[in-house]
């Protein structure tokens, strides 16, 4: 699209109840990851006749054409500027000395962002990565500025730091769940401003076909929705199927992951080495004795896909966070979870899944052969998890409740730029 039909009109200042808001969204991922499979929904389900969205992409992928199909604007800005705080100091810095080159190769994205900036009521930041931009907008515009916060920061000096400069930088937070609000409760001086909005998840659509990866393998079916990365807990899935395969389930049970595979060189524990020499963890679990086990089959645009053709969804995260986008999902497509952790609001042990309060390969694998094993109670969590998020996860009145966030924001800035000037 040009960038004439990716510009709001300009707005008039304060916004009226006479007209749309005009929001302008930043997508950190383009579809590839649960942030931004999250907004599409949301944006999907909007009333447009309050809202007026337009969107950015960091990253080219599905959702474009979604949006296009949605009658919504959206373009791909590569240049899009990102840091957050990481579990180790030591790679935050390291991210921090190349934010200079990142801000350097952003220069004509930053001045097309205040353009655009400057014609909306609203600019959502839809991850807490692009914090840095509300400070940038903050001191060139007047736009009311919000931010989506969907991760856990870490309890270190820059997950601190963050979580101050944030609040100090935006005009209104949603939080995904109370765990990420109490976080920042945790980590910060204040209290934060803003409401727990659960993240819109509904069944598959009538009809939708299981993915071909699927199809004519009569083997219990788990599905692993996740990039590779050390806190999702991605290598743990080794150790399962080791577990599975130490109690002659070889044939019984297949796991069909769904994500890039790649490693990072600097990665910590047994997959270190090859790791250093480039390989991909598919490569690692090619060259294993449980390789038959295992399929990857990569990006996947649509997983309800695979969620239709599996029996079960496993998440093995080191964050202990049992309420992802993929856990969503699979609980609306009527698929019991299995995960780690305590939170029960989604997954609750033994009646929407399997909740272990720390990850333990081998009693993973056992409870993972107990659902294979009786068809009927995998079909019975499955349903309670469908009623869960349907009750909890509707589609209108989330999205109804986000523009709602959108509209307080701008008024709480109208009514401060009006204390200013009166």
């Amino acid at each position: 699209m040009s960038d004439g039909g990716n510009r709001l009109q300009p707005a008039p200042a304060p916004p009226d109840g006479g007209r749309p808001l005009k929001v302008l969204c930043l997508d950190i991922e383009g579809g590839h990851g649960g942030s931004s499979r999250s907004l599409l929904a949301s944006l999907s389900r909007i009333d447009r006749e309050r809202v007026e969205p337009l969107v950015w992409c960091r990253r080219p992928g599905s959702v474009v054409e979604k949006y296009q199909e949605l009658g919504i604007p959206c373009r791909v800005t590569p240049e899009m500027p990102k840091i957050s705080a990481l579990e180790r100091n030591s790679r935050t810095l390291l991210d921090l000395a190349r934010l200079a080159t990142q801000l350097f190769r952003a220069r004509g994205f930053l001045r097309r962002l205040v353009d655009t900036a400057r014609t909306a009521d609203v600019v959502h930041l839809n991850h807490e990565g692009l914090w840095l931009l509300a400070y940038w907008l903050k001191a060139r515009t007047r736009v009311a500025v919000t931010l989506h916060r969907r991760t856990m920061l870490p309890n270190t000096v820059f997950g601190h730091l963050q979580v101050n400069l944030i609040h100090r930088a935006v005009d209104g937070q949603v939080f995904i769940s109370d765990n990420e609000r109490r976080n920042a409760e945790d980590l910060g001086r204040h209290p934060p401003i803003g409401p727990v909005l659960f993240n819109i998840a509904e069944p598959p659509a009538p009809g939708t076909a299981p993915h071909p990866a699927c199809r004519d393998d009569p083997r219990f079916k788990v599905a692993l929705l996740a990039n590779f990365a050390w806190i999702r807990g991605t290598d743990r899935l080794l150790e399962v199927a080791q577990a599975l395969a130490a109690r002659g389930a070889q044939d019984r049970v297949v796991f069909l992951v769904a994500g890039t595979m790649r490693m990072p060189r600097r990665y910590p524990g047994p997959l270190a080495q090859a790791a250093r020499q480039g390989w991909q963890f598919d490569q690692v679990v090619e060259r294993s004795q449980i390789a038959g086990m295992i399929r990857f089959l990569g990006h996947i645009s649509d997983p309800e896909r695979v969620l239709v053709g599996c029996d079960a969804l496993l998440r093995l995260s080191r964050g202990n966070n049992p309420w992802g986008r993929d856990v969503l999902e699979a609980l609306a497509a009527g698929r019991p979870v299995l995960t780690v952790g305590s939170y029960q609001r989604f997954v609750e042990h033994d009646v929407t899944g399997v909740l272990l309060p720390r990850f333990d390969a081998g009693q993973m694998a056992d409870h993972i052969l107990a659902l294979a094993e009786d068809p009927a109670r995998t079909r019975r969590l499955g349903a309670a998890g469908a009623e869960r998020i349907a009750r909890l996860c509707d589609g209108p009145t989330q999205a109804a409740a986000l523009a709602e966030v959108w509209r307080a924001a701008a008024a709480r800035k109208a009514g401060l730029r009006a204390d200013r000037t009166g």
